[in-house]
């Protein structure tokens, strides 16, 4: 039935997958032929047979390539052998360590494997120890563990901390030539008080065109931007680690930076009373939040002040107050940030951007790197009128970008699939709402549906149905749109000491403020993943891709799929820090919401802790409940009661597995009385889940339905996030900077 080269997708159950490299569908492999194969690895596999579920089945006929990156795991000592059971269960099988290989590591610490045999259908794989990194309690090991299970560059080559250290500390005369003087105005950089790269600064002003009373008024907005192109060149040191990493990476308490300290915390951060070069966005905005006119050109700035979004929200909140007193300096110049911001509102209004509100937490962790308390993070005027100040500065690179025809990288986000479209389609019908969607969706729809649906009870619900049937944004040179934000033409300017993309739109906007065609040559480092290969063929007709522009997609995917990665990272210690935190809560009753709902059972989020766990469905009762897949719910059959997306329900944590990643939940009912729960820890060397193995894990179908509709969860909060804001996290991140009392050249007008 074919032959087909791919990558293999283990499983933790036992079984896996091969994904192929054509962009077919996967290939399921039984647990028989995992044995001689390990995650990640390049195998080609005939398809044999399809499966009850209609799923093609394969068997491995050869092996391609062997992952040569190392196993993070803990060492154990079982049945006089010394294995390692690795950190990521998706490799399936234990690894032996013969006793002269363990390289002095003692039980139950958390090593680094090189293999030095690899499996096959009648052994074990066989490795050595080749990194000790420490005890699983010690502070931080989670991080250590994450960047080498999702194989993020933490470690900067010797040639690029060498080319970071020759650069200058502060500006020399060369560097200003051919750039505007902005360093009267006063820009100023907003961010949250525990950021310390700054990548933009802001300035406003009114603005008035003509004379008389039919003058057009408006407000002029400047968005100021870290010239990092200026420092990192293609194909120097600092450029290559840049562009392997992608993006910066964020942990609570730490950072994994795309570039050196030097240029993201010096150099490159438009840090207050320093002067820093820019890349500056200079925009007209009228009073109905159209931008009338743009202009883009480099600069040298000097920011004014360093603003924590905390005292902007509270001077905006109260103009009298002491914090409105103690910056009377940039006072007026925040006022006309919020009253652009208002008219960037009305225009995202009319545009049927989508806004849907979620709730978004931080994990505030103590001084040993445990979580302290999760909090959920307060968005105010101070939050949204710099985002929008951001979009406005992303949506006129694409539009300048676009109007030269020169290829570039887009922040495209693509509407419903057919299969989504139809799938929401059938819920809206199911509920009886009365709205309905059209089949070729558009923004307003989606937001008409959300405004309508407020106040409901199963609102929340609706939302998620929403943002679920929604695609993720990618990175592509094919410029499709951004459903989302209800933009033609959106890319990413704004972040460019973390985001490579960015970087490469400054170089294409520079090259053409030049007069030049900025050549983007192929990089040995480009990974060109399964990201794009499953995607559903482009809303609007593509032309064959020239070889420049396939080298552009190339790069796109690569940095997509570090994207991807940095947010699977981020979410594995988040999840490890949560269930490390919840072991301590064991036994204890909370009143939660439920989140989403799967025919296996409930995930509910607690409402003081903001942690999620799963409820599966044998703890809801002595009867039989049947999952409605068109209203997403959970009914049963003789008592009636329904479950679905906003129930408020009260649960006991019941168990927490560290190492899977999981947290259970069983529903508290009147007159039952708490079941006792062993709060003990596995004895170091143990492993944690022998002999406490949850019915889910059992069920190979259950446990692949549990997989999707995590995935799925992800992809809704990743989704809410791409549409609130572009602006990243308030950890470790940028800021704004000061703007101008001497207005900048006159901006050529660019509709």
């Amino acid at each position: 039935m074919g032959e087909f080269d791919g990558r293999v997708e283990g499983h933790r159950d036992g079984h896996g997958f091969v994904v192929p490299d054509n962009g077919d569908p996967a290939i399921y492999l039984a647990p028989q032929e995992m044995r001689s194969v390990l995650h990640r690895d390049r195998v080609r596999v005939r398809v044999q047979r399809m499966d009850r579920k209609g799923r093609p089945e394969g068997r491995v006929l050869d092996i391609i390539e062997r992952r040569k990156t190392p196993i993070i795991g803990r060492l154990l000592h079982e049945g006089g052998q010394w294995i390692v059971a690795p950190e990521d269960r998706r490799y399936g099988q234990d690894i032996l360590i013969p006793k002269n290989a363990t390289a002095s590591a003692q039980v139950g610490q958390v090593v680094s494997v090189e293999l030095t045999e690899p499996p096959s259908l009648h052994s074990q794989p066989v490795g050595r120890v080749s990194e000790v990194l420490g005890e699983i309690d010690d502070a931080g090991m989670e991080i250590e563990i994450a960047v080498r299970k999702y194989e993020v560059p933490h470690q900067f080559s010797a040639e690029t901390l060498a080319a970071a250290a020759s650069l200058p500390e502060k500006l020399r005369p060369v560097d200003r030539k051919n750039r505007i003087d902005l360093t009267d105005v006063p820009l100023v950089t907003i961010d949250g008080e525990d950021a310390r790269d700054f990548d933009d600064a802001v300035y406003c002003e009114p603005f008035k065109r003509g004379r008389g009373k039919t003058a057009f008024t408006g407000w002029r907005l400047l968005v100021a931007i870290a010239d990092v192109s200026h420092y990192v060149k293609p194909g120097e040191a600092l450029d290559n680690d840049a562009y392997e990493r992608a993006t910066s990476v964020y942990f609570p308490r730490r950072v994994i930076p795309m570039l050196p300290e030097k240029l993201s915390n010096g150099l490159c951060s438009l840090n207050p009373n320093v002067e820093r070069l820019a890349l500056v966005c200079d925009m007209v905005v009228g009073e109905d939040g159209a931008i009338d006119a743009y202009q883009f050109f480099p600069a040298v700035i000097n920011s004014h002040a360093r603003l924590t979004y905390t005292e902007v929200a509270a001077a905006l909140a109260n103009t009298r107050g002491p914090e409105a007193h103690k910056r009377a300096d940039v006072l007026p110049q925040l006022l006309h940030l919020h009253e652009v911001y208002r008219a960037l509102l009305k225009q995202r209004g009319k545009r049927g951007a989508i806004d849907f509100e979620t709730t978004e937490t931080q994990i505030v962790c103590d001084d040993n790197g445990r979580i302290e308390k999760i909090v959920p993070r307060t968005r105010t005027d101070a939050h949204r009128l710099i985002e929008e100040s951001m979009l406005a500065a992303n949506v006129c690179a694409a539009q300048f970008i676009a109007s030269a025809d020169h290829p570039s990288l887009y922040r495209v986000h693509e509407g419903p699939t057919p299969e989504k479209r139809v799938a929401l389609q059938a819920y809206l019908r199911a509920l009886g709402l009365g709205l309905s969607l059209s089949d070729d969706p558009k923004p307003g729809e989606m937001q008409a549906i959300s405004q309508a649906t407020q106040g409901r009870p199963d609102a929340v619900q609706i939302s998620a149905m929403l943002l679920r049937s929604m695609q993720q944004a990618v990175y592509t040179a094919t410029n499709n749109g951004h459903f989302g934000l209800a933009f033609d033409a959106y890319t990413h300017f704004t972040s460019p000491i973390r985001r490579y993309p960015d970087l490469l739109v400054h170089r294409v906007i520079k090259a053409l403020l030049g007069g030049r065609r900025f050549h983007l040559a192929p990089n040995v480092l480009t990974r060109t993943p399964e990201l794009r290969k499953n995607a559903k063929p482009a809303l609007r007709p593509a032309k064959p891709l020239s070889q420049e522009m396939m080298v552009w997609e190339g790069v796109g995917a690569h940095c997509s799929a570090n994207e991807r990665r940095a947010d699977e990272a981020s979410r594995d210690v988040e999840a490890w820090l949560k269930c490390r935190y919840m072991r301590e809560h064991l036994g204890e009753e909370f009143s939660g919401t439920v989140s989403a709902v799967a025919g296996f059972g409930l995930f509910v989020t607690l409402d003081a802790l903001y942690v999620d766990g799963l409820v599966h469905i044998t703890e809801l009762g002595g009867e039989y409940y049947r999952f409605d897949e068109a209203r997403q719910e959970l009914r049963g059959e003789r008592s009636g009661v329904r479950y679905v997306v906003g129930t408020r329900v009260r649960v006991q944590v019941s168990r927490v597995d560290l190492d899977g990643r999981k947290i259970d939940f069983r529903m508290v009912r009147e007159g039952e009385p708490d079941k006792l729960v062993d709060k003990g820890r596995p004895e170091r060397g143990e492993r944690s889940d022998r002999g406490d193995r949850s019915e889910r894990a059992k069920t190979p179908s259950a446990l692949a339905e549990l997989t999707a509709v995590r995935e799925a969860d992800r992809a809704v909060k990743a989704s809410a996030r791409e549409l609130k804001t572009q602006v990243p996290a308030e950890t470790a991140k940028r800021s704004r900077k000061p703007a101008p009392r001497r207005p900048a050249p006159r901006p050529r007008t660019r509709r």
